[in-house]
């Protein structure tokens, strides 16, 4: 059996949006240095995803020095947008149970994406870590924070466990759906070199010289099932993960880790067990 390694790396900038692949990635206790530091929210001020807009997954969104965004959709004018002074005024949004403080990114980014998905919408930014969420999931400690990812702030795939999933797909009656590719489960880090499902297992690991817990398996949402390149939803893969990857109402893909420290990740970093489960 090979020694697992960090097969690659992935922020997505804007929430729910296109993500970007790294060769290396700054970890800091609520997130990669990054990632979902920006979030889109209707009228009401509550996160918009790919649950309720699928076309967001045709939105690139680039990470620019300082910070800042461009924006890029097919048959739209593409637009930079600067990350926002603070000063300007914070909002407050709601993603799930909590209620972060958040900066308004302004009219223009309001309107380009307004006109994109044909209803209001506001781009708003977490400027500073004081504002990161508390994680309110049961598995999460006393302190600990993400930004605007779902519950916790990475999730971890191995490549082993994709093609097992996509061997059971191919052995069901909608073969056509697969094989799936790891896009459309959105993961942080992805490892080579495992058993599939082997991640489930894991208590505690250290990637590179950075430790992580592993909190949870991670539940799948309808988001998967939206090919991430046309935007098209089709069955898989919750069909097949009901069938075979089920908790109770939870169909399973993943694990979600919480960092013990901060540090970086580089493509190729060895990928260390350090607890198992009993």
């Amino acid at each position: 059996m090979s020694t697992p390694v960090l097969g690659s790396l992935h922020v997505y900038p804007v929430k729910s949006l296109a993500g970007t692949a790294l060769r290396e990635m700054t970890v800091e206790p609520w997130g990669a240095v990054g990632d979902r530091r920006w979030l889109l929210v209707g009228a009401d001020h509550g996160a918009l995803t790919q649950r309720e807009h699928p076309r967001l997954a045709l939105v690139s969104a680039r990470q620019l020095p300082g910070g800042g965004l461009r924006l890029e959709a097919a048959g739209t004018e593409p637009l930079e947008v600067a990350v926002p002074d603070p000063a300007a005024g914070h909002l407050t949004v709601r993603i799930f149970r909590s209620k972060p403080e958040a900066v308004p990114a302004g009219p223009q980014a309001d309107a380009w994406f307004s006109a994109y998905l044909g209803c209001e919408v506001r781009l708003v930014h977490m400027d500073a870590p004081e504002h990161a969420r508390p994680i309110t999931s049961s598995h999460g400690r006393e302190g600990e924070t993400v930004s605007f990812a779902d519950s916790l702030p990475f999730l971890l795939t191995t490549s082993a466990s994709l093609e097992g999933l996509n061997s059971l797909i191919a052995e069901g009656d909608r073969a056509a759906e697969g094989p799936l590719p790891m896009n459309r489960f959105r993961p942080g880090l992805v490892v080579d070199g495992t058993r599939p499902w082997e991640e489930d297992g894991w208590r505690r690991v250290r990637v590179g010289a950075v430790s992580f817990r592993v909190a949870k398996p991670c539940a799948r949402c309808v988001i998967t099932t939206t090919d991430q390149q046309t935007a098209v939803r089709g069955r898989e893969p919750l069909r097949t993960l009901g069938r075979h990857r089920r908790d109770g109402n939870k169909l399973l893909f993943g694990q979600l880790l919480v960092p013990e420290q901060r540090g970086t990740l580089r493509i190729g970093d060895t990928v260390e067990v350090l607890e198992r489960a009993d």
